[in-house]
């Protein structure tokens, strides 16, 4: 019957072929605020090595308190080791290709080299928090020194588990950092015991604390599959209180932020055009007591509560 109804106006399908359509840049899920970047101390090098110096603790330094008459004052030195460690950059490395056709007939209303480069560089400063995490040469999942691991004491996170961390990093400690779940899981032995943590606000953001001491997310820090259990970290930051740092190369070619650095690399014969990605980084943990780590954290205990009406 509806087909018989002479048509008296243009139809919405139709009209709609005219409109402009409004729409997103690409939206990338994989992309996080990347706390552990943000809340490090960077430190410029010069040829890409940085020579970490300590004073070898097994040499007394002497001193003298309460001087009797005319006593001889005895002579020392402060003994420095002899075969410091040193740190080289590392890369993280990636080659965007984009034909010159894609940029010629579509490239309004976003710029697509642009946004392809957009997402590749995200991706990259990515790649680069979970290698100051987890790579094996200067991560700082690998860099704790034995006597700074601690190990829960009965699986869930509890206060007091994060108290015994504090004492490791009893010097100005900066943050803890967990998987978002950890931090969930802290936060329900918390609520268990009637002592809810306090929060801050930084970079606009509200964060956990405990003893004063942020609680920063990051997926970087893996979650086991297996036994669906993870790790805390806390770390003490910063060049002048002998704590953690990052290192950047500064002065790049290209350079679009420190350490990171975009440049093209030509057209072939297939009219493909190819940019470089190139970002430099490593980190160091400057004395053994700026960062500690707390062991089988246990994720999934949860806590039945029950309500007695009135």
């Amino acid at each position: 019957m509806a087909d018989d109804v002479t048509q008296q106006v243009l139809r919405e399908q139709a009209a709609f072929q005219l409109a402009n359509v409004t729409k997103t840049a690409p939206q990338y899920g994989a992309i996080t605020p990347r706390w552990l970047v943000r809340l490090l101390d960077w430190k410029p090098l010069e040829a890409g090595t940085f020579r970490r110096n300590r004073v070898d603790e097994g040499k007394a330094i002497e001193v003298t308190c309460g001087q009797v008459e005319e006593a001889s004052l005895p002579g020392t030195y402060v003994q420095y080791e002899e075969n410091p460690k040193e740190y080289h950059l590392s890369a993280i490395n990636a080659v965007l290709n984009v034909h010159t056709r894609i940029p010629d007939l579509f490239n309004k209303p976003y710029d697509q080299t642009g946004e392809q480069l957009r997402l590749m560089i995200e991706h990259v400063k990515e790649r680069q928090e979970s290698e100051l995490l987890n790579n094996a040469d200067y991560g700082f999942l690998h860099s704790v020194p034995k006597p700074q691991h601690i190990k829960t004491r009965a699986g869930a996170p509890t206060p007091d588990d994060l108290d015994e961390l504090l004492t490791k990093v009893w010097k100005e400690p900066s943050f803890f950092l967990a998987h978002p779940r950890t931090i969930a899981a802290f936060g329900r032995e918390c609520t268990r015991r009637g002592v809810p943590p306090p929060t801050v606000t930084l970079f606009g953001s509200p964060f956990l604390t405990w003893r004063g001491v942020p609680l920063v997310p990051t997926d970087k820090i893996h979650i086991s599959g297996k036994t669906n259990t993870s790790k805390i970290l806390l770390l003490r930051v910063g060049e002048r209180k002998q704590g953690c740092i990052g290192l950047f190369q500064p002065g790049l070619a290209g350079e679009q932020s420190p350490g990171l650095s975009v440049r093209f690399m030509g057209i072939n014969n297939q009219a493909i055009a190819s940019y470089l990605i190139s970002l430099y980084c490593s980190s160091a943990v400057l004395t053994d007591d700026a960062i500690a780590i707390l062991e089988d954290v246990d994720v999934g205990h949860y806590h039945e509560y029950k309500f007695e009406s009135k």
